[in-house]
């Protein structure tokens, strides 16, 4: 099939009540720029009505449409990776299928890819989001361009432009876990960002728990760079050092006043703050480790069921 200019990228993970009201929007914003598109829809493993519905959208619009089933849930940037896999569009764009980005906003991710960019990330502008999302994604996305050197100023938009070429980059990498956004950061060669719309959950509630999203910046941060374990390895050799004049000081002290029992809690203190430091030291070392038993491993990152697509 010829290829389009567009192709938007839409994980689905039981979104059953919201999907109407995102067709009923998408579409028409997409044949209001009056260019060549398809919309692809990756099913990451719904337990509600997801899939079928999906189905019966695809039915109604095959020209446009096209959905990727997953076998079991894998995980939203796992479904993205699959996207960028099924599309061919010369300017790829990913989008949420909460509503919370307007769709009607993907006119000015494109304007600003035909000026010559090649990643366009997003800002939202006026969140919605509780005040604690809001004051933890400001925390994290501080933390993540200290370590990583990625300039994303809202790393949690998920609508983003990504050129063919940087798609065709992205499918060659063979991670098993990656944070998507970033990837294609790394990437660019032409970065920018728009500010776009933001609204409240059409319906559902957020996949995204506080344990998630800690566990997604451990993710970008472990896979992206070794700031961590560099940090960490100073961190150790500066409490080393400061331990050493500390025994040398406390033997000193032996010898001139004599043996004490007063210090002995604050012995202990001392040591419980070592090895909480150690077992933390083992915990990031484990994140690594893990990473690489993952990869080792050469399993599939993701199973499909089916493939929803208008043949030639």
């Amino acid at each position: 099939m010829p290829s389009p200019e567009l192709s938007i990228i839409v994980p689905v993970y039981n979104e059953e009540d919201g999907l109407a009201a995102l067709f009923a929007r998408l579409y028409p914003a997409l044949d209001a720029l009056g260019t060549s598109y398809e919309v692809i829809f990756i099913n990451d493993g719904s337990r509600d009505r997801s899939a079928a519905i999906l189905r019966e959208q695809f039915q109604a619009r095959p020209d446009v449409t096209r959905v990727v089933l997953f076998a079991a849930n894998f995980g939203q940037h796992m479904a993205i990776m699959a996207g960028f896999e099924h599309s061919r569009g010369d300017i790829v764009i990913t989008l949420d299928a909460d509503l919370q980005n307007p769709p009607e906003d993907i006119g000015a991710l494109v304007a600003k890819m035909r000026e010559g960019h090649d990643y366009v990330g997003s800002i939202r502008r006026l969140r919605q989001d509780s005040a604690w999302r809001r004051w933890a994604s400001r925390a994290m996305n501080r933390l993540r361009e200290r370590i990583t050197r990625i300039k994303m100023t809202d790393q949690g938009c998920m609508m983003r432009a990504y050129s063919r070429s940087i798609v065709n980059a992205i499918n060659s990498c063979r991670e098993v876990s990656t944070f998507v956004p970033a990837l294609g950061y790394t990437f660019a060669q032409r970065p920018t960002e728009v500010v776009i719309g933001h609204e409240e959950r059409h319906a559902g509630e957020s996949k995204y728990s506080l344990y998630s999203l800690i566990r997604l910046n451990f993710d970008l941060m472990t896979g992206f760079s070794l700031v961590p374990l560099q940090w960490f390895s100073m961190l150790g050799m500066g409490i080393s050092f400061l331990s050493a004049l500390f025994v040398v000081f406390l033997a000193i002290r032996r010898v001139i006043v004599g043996p004490e029992a007063e210090g002995l809690f604050t012995l202990f203190g001392v040591a419980f703050f070592l090895i909480g430091l150690t077992l933390f030291g083992v915990g990031l070392l484990g994140e690594y480790i893990g990473r690489i038993y993952q990869q080792v491993r050469h399993r599939p990152r993701y199973l499909v069921d089916a493939v929803l697509e208008q043949k030639e």
